[in-house]
C-alpha cells in the first residue's frame, strides 16, 4: 500500500472516532428505544473505494506511459516499411491496449474542437490526449509530427530516437521508484507503531481505547495522533513525488 492509501486509511479512522457513538450515548438509545448505527461500515468502504481508485490511477499511468513507448515503436517501424505517417499511426494504434487504442483513435477522428473532424491532424490529437495522467509523451509525438512528417525516413529515425528516450526515461524512472522503497517503507512502519503499542497496551491489561475515545484528553490525543500520522504520511510521499518527477 503506497503513502498515500495509508493517509487515506488514517484520515477515515480518525472520522470513524469522531463520528462513532459514544458507550453512554448507545445505553441512553437503548432506553429511549431509538436504535443507532454506526457509520463504521459506511466509511470502510469508501476507505476501500478510495484506495482502488488510487490504484487504478497509478495502473493507468503505467499502462499509458508503455503504451506511448510501444506507439512510437510501431510508428517507426511502419515508417520503414513504406507506409504514409497517417496509416503507420492508425496500424500502431490498433496494436495497443484497448484502453489506449481506443482513445486514440476516437480523437484522431474527432478533430479540434472548433472546427470539423480532420483525420489526418495528428498532432492536435495527440497533444488533447496528453493531458491525461501518464500521457506526457504524447506531447513531444505530436511536436516530432507536426516538425518532420513529411520527410519520409528521417521521420522514422526521429520517432524511433523518442521511443528510446521515453523508455530510457521511463527505466530512471523505475530507478528512483526502486531506490525510494525503503524510506516509504520505513515512512508506512513508522505511521504502524501506534497501532502496535495500543496492542500492545491491551496486551498488558490496560484499555487504551477507553481512554482515546471516552474522554475528551483521549479524543484530543487521537485527533491529534492521527492528524500527526497523516501530516508525516503526506510529507513523506510528496517528497517521493518530487524525487520521482522527471525534469
Amino acid at each position: 500500500m503506497s503513502a498515500a492509501g495509508m493517509a487515506v486509511i488514517c484520515a477515515a479512522l480518525a472520522a470513524w472516532v469522531g463520528l462513532s457513538p459514544s458507550a453512554a450515548a448507545d445505553r441512553l438509545a437503548g432506553l429511549a428505544g431509538t436504535p443507532r448505527h454506526s457509520p463504521g461500515p459506511a466509511l470502510l468502504r469508501r476507505v476501500r473505494a478510495l484506495a482502488a481508485a488510487v490504484r487504478e490511477k497509478h495502473r493507468a499511468v503505467r499502462l499509458w506511459r508503455g503504451a506511448i513507448i510501444e506507439l512510437c515503436d510501431g510508428v517507426a517501424a511502419e515508417l520503414h516499411a513504406g507506409r504514409t505517417p497517417e496509416a503507420a499511426f492508425t496500424a500502431a494504434a490498433a496494436v495497443l491496449p484497448a484502453e489506449v487504442s481506443v482513445p486514440l483513435l476516437a480523437e484522431r477522428r474527432r478533430g479540434g474542437p472548433a472546427g470539423p473532424p480532420d483525420p489526418g491532424d495528428i498532432p492536435a490529437a495527440l497533444e488533447r490526449l496528453s493531458a491525461r495522467p501518464g500521457a506526457e509523451g504524447l506531447r513531444l509525438l505530436g511536436a516530432c509530427w507536426r516538425i518532420g512528417a513529411d520527410s519520409g525516413a528521417t521521420f522514422a529515425t526521429v520517432i524511433a530516437d523518442l521511443a528510446a528516450a521515453l523508455r530510457d526515461e521511463e527505466a530512471q524512472r523505475r530507478e528512483v521508484a526502486a531506490q525510494l522503497a525503503g524510506p516509504r517503507a520505513t515512512a508506512r512502519l513508522l505511521a504502524g507503531l501506534p497501532l502496535l503499542g495500543l496492542g500492545m497496551a491491551a496486551a498488558l491489561g490496560a484499555d487504551p481505547l477507553a481512554f482515546l475515545c471516552g474522554t475528551l484528553p483521549g479524543l484530543i490525543c487521537l485527533t491529534l495522533g492521527l492528524g500527526l500520522d497523516v501530516l508525516g504520511l503526506w510529507w513523506t510521499n510528496r517528497l517521493a513525488r518530487s524525487a520521482e518527477a522527471m525534469r
